[in-house]
């Protein structure tokens, strides 16, 4: 037993409402007092707390991350100068001259315990359990390109004699290009538009982004254009009340564009494979 040492540990939680005290963890310090030991870690990305707390203010997440390590470092530089902790300081007391226990966001846990015969591998585990195991594998978003894939496929499975070419909309300030363009008395574009984005503020950045494009050139169109959003929607479900807002901001812009979503593909396809024959029967 003589090389089992106790250790004591805090963990640092993100509380995101007061009110209600929902929190993940998001950093581990583990102190072995006999050894003079001292290991911290806290999460470098913020996934995970962006999926559970979708209104999260990142810059002001990260700053207070840097803060808290730099708090850190600067605690392990007194190992040598003091042991770390004398007998008059215990972990919980350092741990809130990096953090303060006040109203602010950032948390400690109550101080635990318990022995160890190597503080590297109790670390790590302590880690894992309590931050590192709800970090899950970041699912890959679905592109524009993903979006516009089942309406080629569908469109070649039909055989359809279409030649969707790029269509080019300029004026003084600004031009736009649509990739998927074709002619049939007045110029229609599908443009997919793909809303499966990490947070609020990305949906809501790229299709005020659109709305501003297509403003400044709508004033100069020399010609009419029969504009389809072909949208996808965000994977993670606490998201849906900021893109179904996301869908009235594209409604509501210049040109009157018609919003496809996901499920209304075939639909689409439908509409475009009659005019197309329609087309084609006039000339």
């Amino acid at each position: 037993m003589s090389d089992r040492h106790p250790y004591n540990f805090i963990v640092l939680r993100y509380v995101h409402d007061i009110v209600t005290g929902e929190f993940v963890n998001v950093g581990v310090i583990l102190h072995v007092s006999r050894e003079g030991i001292l290991r911290w870690r806290t999460r470098k990305t913020i996934g995970r707390i962006k999926s559970v707390f979708p209104d999260l203010d990142r810059e002001a997440f990260v700053a207070a991350m840097r803060s808290v390590e730099r708090g850190m470092r600067g605690a392990s530089k007194m190992l040598p100068k003091e042991g770390l902790f004398r007998q008059d300081r215990g972990l919980d007391s350092y741990a809130k001259s990096i953090v303060p226990n006040d109203d602010s966001s950032l948390q400690w846990s109550p101080v635990s315990s318990g022995v160890t015969n190597d503080p590297s591998k109790t670390f790590e585990r302590l880690y894992e359990r309590f931050v590192g195991r709800y970090d899950v594998t970041v699912k890959a978003r679905k592109t524009d390109e993903d979006i516009w894939r089942p309406v080629r496929t569908m469109l070649a499975e039909r055989n359809l004699n279409v030649e969707l070419e790029k269509k080019v909309l300029s004026s003084k300030a600004d031009s736009i290009e649509f990739k998927h363009a074709w002619k049939n008395g007045s110029w229609h574009a599908y443009e997919p538009l793909s809303l499966d984005l990490a947070d609020a503020d990305g949906i809501k950045d790229k299709v005020r982004r659109w709305r501003g494009h297509l403003a400044a050139v709508a004033d100069d169109a020399q010609e009419p254009l029969k504009l389809h959003f072909i949208v996808g929607a965000p994977e993670n479900r606490q998201l849906m009340p900021v893109y179904k807002n996301a869908l009235e901001i594209l409604r509501g812009s210049p040109f009157a564009p018609e919003i496809v979503e996901e499920t209304q593909i075939a639909s689409l396809v439908d509409e475009i494979e009659d005019e197309v024959r329609s087309h084609n029967q006039r000339i």
